[in-house]
């Protein structure tokens, strides 16, 4: 890793999602209208399979367009950016679909993927070690 740049702290980390996630669910909350008025108004049913995929590729637009671009929101809130492990260029698209993979299997299973960075040497979640990127913090 660049000695330009530390590793990112677990509070840190959380604080940005948590930032992320209020983010994510206005998106997803806006982009829930377009299936709708499409529908003519009608409620879509819960569950519906098609529209849980429909909020899933919303999702990963967010986080995928911000990761490609550097960061999210969150990400900028407390100042960290993402970077390729390889370098410190951006990641890929690529990266950034394995990253949101990882991360949906973390949350699945109850966030153990991002509370593997409390052991990690580096602070590496899951996500970051399977899409070989890792956040850090912003240099000025």
């Amino acid at each position: 890793m660049n000695s330009n740049h530390e590793f990112v702290s677990f509070p840190r980390r959380l604080a940005a999602l948590l930032y992320d996630i209020v983010a994510v669910f206005t998106v997803l909350y806006f982009a829930s209208f377009v299936p709708i008025v499409a529908a003519g108004g009608d409620a879509i049913a819960p569950g519906n399979p098609i529209f849980v995929l429909y909020l899933l590729v919303i999702a990963f637009g967010y986080f995928g367009l911000s990761w490609t671009h550097g960061r999210t929101l969150g990400m900028q809130a407390w100042k960290l950016e993402i970077r390729a492990c390889a370098d410190t260029r951006r990641i890929t698209w690529k990266q950034a679909f394995i990253r949101f993979a990882g991360a949906a299997l973390s949350i699945a299973i109850f966030g153990a993927g991002y509370f593997s960075a409390l052991t990690d040497a580096e602070n590496r979640t899951w996500h970051d070690r399977l899409s070989k990127s890792r956040l850090v913090r912003k240099q000025p």
